[in-house]
């Protein structure tokens, strides 16, 4: 059953909360995306059978968390994540970030290092602000404040504000080393037409600890969410968790 929390600036938030043992494995979704995804519920049903606590949740204005999405940034969906860590979990958290989740884990291992013990990154996209949007999409978001694009993972456009634009070119972080010592595991598919492959490369030479692996999937898309996909993903969680409980 979903519940929720209500997080500072009084925005409620939907979130499902698996007990078990730790570190507690925290996923986090992609732009707007949400906590019903394949991965989630996958992983979520393999950490409930390892008797694994696991943690899933909607941003504000997605999913089944209520807010009007254009208002949301970067920052408040980071802070999102980071409320429902301090308030809900109790030890060390092991992030999994699917696309933009992968550049809120990051911040998140950043802002929390002492509650972050190991990461997984599906498709990573941190600073896609910077390398995913042409001149000409970056002077529109400037001159009318919103773009919407089609979008092949539902049936609405994709919309970006200026507002979270803004957010994002504020907060990039494959600009200098990152540090974090816990183990990461980076997957990526080598046929993902919206991040690419080469950044999951990059950001693990940015990471300072030396425990960190690549994973490339070469006939990968960018959800990797197919059964193999999962597996591998399920796989790299399993060996991120259990290296943490050591």
């Amino acid at each position: 059953m979903t519940e929720t929390h209500t997080a500072p600036v009084a925005r409620t938030l939907a979130y499902h909360l698996s007990e078990g043992t730790g570190p507690t494995i925290v996923f986090l979704p992609g732009y707007a995306s949400d906590m019903s995804g394949s991965k989630a519920v996958a992983l979520e049903t393999w950490a409930k059978a390892a008797g694994r606590a696991f943690l899933r949740f909607d941003y504000s204005g997605c999913g089944e968390s209520p807010g009007a999405f254009e208002d949301q940034t970067l920052v408040t969906w980071r802070d999102d994540a980071l409320s429902l860590i301090d308030t809900l979990v109790s030890g060390p958290v092991v992030l999994v970030g699917s696309s933009m989740g992968g550049w809120l884990m990051l911040l998140i291992a950043l802002a929390r290092p002492e509650r972050v013990a190991g990461m997984v990154g599906i498709a990573a996209a941190p600073d896609f602000t910077d390398w995913g949007f042409s001149e000409e999409k970056k002077l529109t978001l400037l001159r009318e404040g919103r773009i919407a694009e089609h979008s092949d993972y539902g049936d609405q456009p994709t919309i970006t504000t200026r507002d979270f634009w803004n957010s994002g070119e504020a907060n990039r972080v494959m600009i200098a080393p990152i540090e974090f010592s816990g183990p990461v595991r980076l997957l990526h598919g080598q046929r993902d037409p919206d991040v690419p492959w080469e950044r999951s490369l990059k950001l693990a030479e940015l990471l300072t600890g030396d425990d960190v692996q690549t994973l490339l999937i070469k006939d990968g898309d960018h959800r990797l969410s197919r059964e193999p996909d999962i597996a591998l993903i399920r796989r790299a969680v399993e060996d991120v968790v259990t290296t943490c409980s050591h």
